[in-house]
């Protein structure tokens, strides 16, 4: 299989595939092909393309992090999707899939979110394209990222609180799931990253993919490494799918409590089999993060699959090592990015000038959102 190529039967090798109650099969078979048609159809890739241009602010551009290259001993480089409208890459699948369930007659988007960011995107696309909007977001998530919730709200959607389990984003995650199941003929779910059933992982890299395209054509030379956070991973699938077939070094990088790639084992989760976190008695484990959106116990099968062959590696760092990576970022950069790209930032920290990123080494970072909606978290929890 050609990597990051459409999957066959939905599968990466011996990960993803479709684990879905009976109910959701056709439902998950007709958005598959619905979704094919409409990624080779000329009038909805112009459509999309127009709107990622005109509406969602695209090319984000390619920033030279100059003070942090010259401390670091690298030449480091910022793909800059904290710029995109709404502050993050979410918006990118979630246009694609709004437009995809206006042409499947859809009236209803149904979505999940942690740190926010990919409700606040559902609820811009449903209020731009005329859809109702439903978010389900995990009661400690809403208290966390407040912002958020009230921008979502201010969009006209409604936020439903999950109080069940952790209250993070696996719970929200269940909770949509089933909302879905129980309107699957007006319902689409938007699903924001690259986890789920087939189509599901498929379709949200293709239209994440537009980052890595755009990287790969802005970025002087092929870069020695190319990193990027990794929660499910869609970020960093798009950001990867640009760079694969090069000689780039690609590295996730998870948040310690949350490493399902580091830390995990072949489960299923949410519909797909993939690397998930379980506890002794093989059922899914709570994942920690000072970061919302990678406050998530699996990992994108496709993530899976680049790993267990070699392709891609992924690290993990601490929530103090992202706090730390945060302010530095921002004081040297003027650049505030979320919790959840910080972890990124933080790997090329601590790696620069090691075996692990030697000097003179040069790094493509996906900033994948901007930290507007982190303040809150972070200043009644950290000192200045």
């Amino acid at each position: 299989m050609t990597l990051m190529a459409e999957p066959s039967a939905g599968r990466f090798g011996s990960f993803g595939g479709r684990y879905v109650p009976e109910s959701l099969v056709p439902a998950c078979s007709a958005l598959a092909a619905a979704f094919g048609a409409a990624w080779s159809d000329k009038t909805f890739r112009d459509e999309l393309d127009s709107l990622l241009a005109v509406y969602a602010g695209r090319p984000t551009p390619l920033t030279p992090a100059a003070n942090l290259s010259a401390q670091l001993g690298i030449s480091l480089w910022l793909k800059r999707e904290d710029l995109a409208h709404t502050g993050s890459h979410k918006i990118n699948n979630v246009l694609g899939q709004a437009l995809l369930a206006r042409r499947m007659g859809r009236t209803r988007l149904i979505a999940e979110t942690g740190a926010g960011q990919h409700g606040v995107a559902t609820a811009t696309a449903a209020a731009l394209l005329g859809l109702s909007a439903t978010v389900f977001m995990g009661s400690r998530d809403i208290e966390r990222q407040r912002l958020n919730v009230f921008r979502m709200e201010m969009l006209g959607a409604t936020v439903v609180p999950v109080t069940s389990g952790s209250q993070t984003l696996k719970d929200a995650t269940n909770e949509a799931m089933r909302a879905w199941v129980s309107d699957v003929d007006n319902a689409h779910f938007l699903l924001g990253s690259v986890g789920g059933p087939h189509p599901y992982p498929w379709m949200v890299r293709s239209l994440q993919t537009v980052i890595g395209s755009e990287a790969r054509a802005q970025v002087p030379a092929t870069p020695d490494v190319v990193v990027a956070c990794v929660g499910g991973g869609s970020n960093a699938a798009g950001t990867f799918a640009g760079f694969v077939e090069t000689s780039a070094r690609l590295v996730g990088v998870e948040a310690t409590g949350g490493a399902a790639m580091t830390s995990g084992s072949p489960a299923v989760v949410h519909g797909a089999r993939s690397m998930v976190l379980q506890d002794e008695e093989g059922q899914v484990a709570e994942a920690t993060s000072i970061a919302a959106g990678l406050d998530y116990p699996g990992i994108g099968p496709e993530h899976a699959y680049l790993g267990s062959i070699g392709r891609a590696e992924y690290r993990t760092v601490t929530d103090d090592e992202v706090v730390v990576a945060l302010r530095r970022l921002a004081r040297s950069e003027g650049i505030i990015c979320a919790l959840e790209s910080a972890h990124a930032v933080a790997w090329v920290l601590r790696a620069a000038g090691t075996a692990d990123l030697p000097a003179g080494s040069s790094v493509l970072l996906t900033l994948s959102g901007r930290g507007d909606k982190d303040m809150v978290t972070l200043s009644e929890g950290v000192a200045a």
